[in-house]
């Protein structure tokens, strides 16, 4: 039995199409599953006849997720693309011209291939890390000092806070070799080079070269809201914000806070760790006084191989983001971004390291929401690289608890939700 194509583009929604089509004398299982709402096996209750519903749930999970990825998924990718080649256009043009004013800081590629400093954070909502120039040669802080300073300077009688287990203090001469702008008094205080300062140098830059390459007609400088430089930018898919951030590049070495890999762990591989720990991380400057460990390049290896075994993984993942962004968070500045998928992606990883455990769509995406619903219920979110660091520490309790809420629902009649 087909569905009629007169109904399928009708104003009729698709509950009362099922409806008229489930009364049918012929067998309901015919009935085609490409509707915009597709039921799907939860697999925490597993039937006795486990194996006859498994078989069941891979046909019908294959035929709707070629639906799925087709029609919402690979759509979402291509403007994604469309969207960052248009961004990263501007912001090469901007931060080229920031450049020729101060050598510290280098400009953007606008390579075709795959940028590191381009993180998409949600489809309308950019992180883009601005590399600074010289400073060579990072040398690990031998001796803990206390910092007695505030921002402009002045003295103070207690010492500012320690940082917290995802951040550090970054000194000049923790360098072989710098730049001699990189002992002026615009960026440091007592030998440390103090990110909010950083940010003030570069903030005026870009308000200054905004007006002379003129791009004021593509990209407006935001107001700041603490330690942070964010642009409106202009494309033809949609209007993005995106924040600019300088981050010192870190080469060859790998980060003492991040207690990675754990032991007896079997993913990722040996080999595909020790990759990732010769690239090395990078420090951002995104706060006052304390520059923000960043691992872009490490996760970035991390999903390119990451499912050399056949498994689902990636799959699993795009589904996920594409119903957080349409479902369970949406708006233009979601309290959940990739970046959070991505750390309840890894743990996940890591917990079910073999490729049997990937096999079946249907299971392996239930597994990742219902990680992500208890990470979400219980307000925490571990770090992948710095597990002692909870990613949502400053996030709204309440919002993470409608947000828990609705994936509560979803795991009670798991079903694909078209907006």
């Amino acid at each position: 039995m087909k569905v009629d194509s007169a109904l399928l583009d009708s104003e009729i929604s698709f509950e009362e199409i099922y409806e008229r089509h489930s009364h049918s004398k012929e067998d309901s299982a015919s009935v085609p599953i490409d509707f915009r709402r597709m039921l799907w096996l939860e697999s925490a209750q597993e039937p006795k006849d486990y194996v006859a519903t498994k078989k069941e749930a891979m046909e019908l999970t294959q035929e709707a997720l070629s639906f799925y990825l087709q029609n919402k998924v690979e759509l979402r990718q291509s403007k994604v693309s469309k969207t960052v080649e248009e961004v990263k256009k501007i912001i090469h043009q901007l931060t080229s011209v920031i450049s020729l004013k101060d050598i510290r800081f280098q400009p953007i590629s606008k390579s075709d291939f795959y940028n590191d400093n381009i993180k998409v954070l949600a489809p309308n909502q950019f992180l883009i890390t601005v590399p600074l120039k010289g400073l060579v040669g990072y040398k690990k802080q031998q001796n803990r000092r206390w910092r007695y300073y505030s921002l402009s300077g002045s003295p103070q009688v207690s010492p500012v806070r320690d940082p917290e287990d995802l951040y550090q203090w970054l000194e000049v001469n923790q360098f072989l070799k710098s730049l001699q702008q990189w002992h002026e008094m615009d960026v440091i205080i007592e030998g440390d080079i103090i990110p909010a300062k950083v940010l003030q140098v570069f903030r005026n830059l870009v308000d200054i070269s905004i007006k002379t390459c003129s791009l004021t007609s593509k990209a407006n400088l935001l107001d700041s809201y603490g330690s942070t430089v964010r642009l409106e930018v202009e494309t033809s898919v949609c209007q993005v914000e995106v924040e600019l951030v300088p981050v010192v590049e870190i080469f060859n070495q790998w980060c003492d806070k991040a207690r990675w890999p754990r032991c007896l762990k079997r993913w990722p591989s040996r080999e595909k760790t020790e990759c990732i720990k010769s690239i090395g991380f990078s420090l951002m400057a995104c706060s006052s006084f304390h520059w923000q460990l960043n691992f872009s390049q490490a996760e970035y290896i991390l999903m390119e191989g990451i499912d050399e075994d056949g498994g689902c993984r990636k799959t699993c993942f795009q589904v996920l983001r594409q119903m957080k962004e349409d479902v369970w968070c949406p708006g233009n500045k979601p309290i959940i971004t990739s970046q959070h998928l991505k750390m309840v992606l890894f743990w996940t990883c890591e917990k079910y390291p073999h490729a049997k455990d990937w096999k079946i769509f249907t299971v392996s995406f239930l597994r990742l929401v219902r990680k992500l619903h208890k990470c979400v219920s219980q307000h925490f979110l571990k770090h992948y690289f710095v597990n002692g660091h909870n990613m949502f520490q400053y996030v709204s309790i309440n919002d993470l608890d409608a947000i828990a809420q609705k994936l509560t629902l979803f795991l009670e009649n798991p079903v694909f939700c078209w907006t």
